[in-house]
């Protein structure tokens, strides 16, 4: 798993150059995302590749990529390099610009880079095997525009982090109110008296792409109601059950917050649920 795409080539990895004058890398400047596969198939590559494009209008980065060269990017990676599993990366910089000044220049040349790395199987329906997480709590400390998948990650990881010093896998954040936003990489759902909760999109909180398909899934198909609101912190500690979403998680479910057992303390069946749905119906989200 070595070809990468930079910049218009398919080349080794160790043959892949970057500025160090790239705004990139002075400045975080730039959008990523990260699209899962499992034998050949993507989930989710169009929702990832549209908000790929939804941040790259918000930083005003502008590329000549149509949706078609993306995909193209994207099937040439995967036959290129071997693995069952394989993850895309994508990232697109500003470009670079040999004065560096907080001020960009719009005629600038965007880096665009791609590679792919290997990934465990894909989560299964099944209490037995599921891996479960124990997460940390912190108040929520990032920038303003979460909603942007920025390569700025400097606050998740410090958020992260946290997670590390205390031995936990995650950390969950709430704002100034105490409100729930999201984890360090990764959305956040609960589970009350058999109602699925999450919070609503907004600046805080970054707009999942497997938290858009769970939540079409559970809509669609499932018997369970299901809100976007408002979520407190106390409903977070007293919930029947703590989700965790991301691409590579898929759904998670939490059994300790802050070394407090959620519900039980193991694994529940609205998570059992929305998990089995989740693996019938993913590879419709092409």
């Amino acid at each position: 798993m070595n070809t990468v795409f930079l910049n218009g080539e398919y080349l080794p990895a160790d043959k892949a150059l970057i500025s160090p004058m790239d705004r990139g890398f002075l400045f975080g400047e730039g959008i990523y995302e990260v699209i899962p596969s499992y034998s050949g198939q993507f989930i989710g590559l169009a929702p990832h590749l549209n908000r790929l494009n939804d941040g790259l209008k918000a930083l005003k980065i502008k590329t000549s990529f149509t949706l078609k060269d993306w995909l193209d990017i994207c099937n040439q990676l995967i036959e290129k390099n071997d693995g069952e599993n394989l993850a895309l990366y994508i990232q697109v910089t500003r470009g670079c610009s040999l004065q560096r000044h907080h001020a960009y220049n719009n005629d600038l040349t965007p880096t665009i880079y791609a590679f792919t790395f290997g990934i465990p199987n894909a989560p299964l329906a099944d209490k037995s095997q599921v891996k479960t997480y124990k997460v940390s709590t912190d108040q929520d400390l990032r920038w303003q525009r979460c909603n942007i998948k920025s390569t700025s990650l400097l606050g998740n990881v410090m958020h992260f982090q946290k997670s590390v010093e205390e031995s936990t896998q995650e950390t969950i954040l709430f704002n100034s109110k105490n409100e729930l936003t999201e984890a360090s990489a990764s959305n956040v759902f609960i589970v009350k008296n058999k109602v699925i909760i999450t919070p609503h999109l907004d600046h805080q909180i970054l707009p999942g792409v497997t938290r858009f398909i769970l939540l079409d899934i559970l809509k669609k198909y499932c018997e369970y109601a299901v809100e976007e609101r408002v979520v407190s912190y106390d409903e977070v500690i007293n919930a029947d059950e703590v989700w965790l979403t991301s691409s590579t998680k898929e759904v998670a479910p939490v059994v300790a917050i802050a070394n407090k057992e959620v519900g039980s303390g193991r694994v529940g069946e609205l998570w059992l649920a929305a998990q089995t749905l989740f693996s019938q119906y993913k590879g419709h989200y092409e």
